[in-house]
């Protein structure tokens, strides 16, 4: 995490709409009444970034990072009360670093007691993501790990994570995928995080590992310039999608790609 310097001294604040710029204004100590915040963390067309990129440069990992630390602490929160275990749950996922926890854990208080929902959270999030679903895959992985953390997955915490995936705009297959990914209880999980049917041919499988090793390796986010926390999840998923392919590799008796 390189751009808590921004992020807490407040100078990207100004240049973000919506709720994570009310996130921004109450950590960074800036005048903003009661009033307004309540008024931009319900505005559902605020645009996920507002200025010029040049002038504020890395707004979207901002965007990101804060979207990610209120979703999560949100989802923690659903259920009644916030656990240890789902704290952790939390840093785990997302590897949030020993040097930066502290302020992750700011955040994450100031997300759980904000009065708003967690909608506007999640389509300012997925605004910055509209053609990479990948990416918000494995955010609502994150918070399915989160809702499993103090115990079975609740009928609070499964609307929660349906209303965000949907938010989100992920189809079915990519709901289930990061389910499987998560809780690990779906009948032929591998196929599942590979998108395939268990009765695809040995090419197609293949052809699916390739697909997927794709769409979630960390060269191509990093080249995309997406933060520290992003590529640290793709990497989990990544790893993810090979274990399934393997195993369906040595069931099948296929050779090593």
């Amino acid at each position: 995490m390189k751009i808590w310097g921004k992020i807490v001294g407040g100078t990207a604040g100004f240049a973000l709409g919506g709720p994570i710029a009310a996130l921004l204004g109450v950590m960074a100590g800036h005048a903003v009444d009661h009033y307004v915040l309540e008024e931009r963390a319900s505005d559902e067309t605020a645009p996920a970034v507002r200025g010029d990129s040049e002038e504020h440069p890395g707004l979207r990992q901002i965007a990101f990072t804060i979207g990610v630390i209120a979703l999560g602490a949100k989802m923690a929160k659903v259920d009644g009360e916030v656990t240890r275990a789902e704290v952790e749950a939390f840093r785990s996922f997302f590897q949030v670093p020993a040097s930066e926890e502290r302020n992750v854990e700011r955040f994450f208080d100031l997300a759980k007691r904000d009065a708003a929902g967690f909608e506007p959270y999640a389509r300012q999030v997925a605004a910055l993501f509209p053609d990479a679903p990948e990416i918000l895959e494995n955010v609502l992985e994150g918070l399915f790990d989160i809702a499993r953390a103090d115990g079975p997955v609740t009928a609070e915490e499964a609307e929660y994570l349906a209303r965000v995936a949907s938010i989100f705009g992920l189809s079915a297959e990519r709901f289930e995928r990061a389910r499987a990914a998560a809780l690990g209880v779906i009948e032929c999980e591998p196929c599942v995080i590979l998108g395939i049917d268990p009765l695809a041919t040995d090419e197609q499988i293949r052809e699916a590992w390739l697909r997927q090793v794709r769409a979630h390796h960390p060269d191509r986010l990093i080249a995309e310039g997406l933060p520290e926390e992003a590529i640290a999840v793709a990497n989990r998923k990544l790893a993810l999608i090979n274990d399934a392919y393997d195993r369906l590799r040595r069931q099948r008796g296929l050779e090593a790609a």
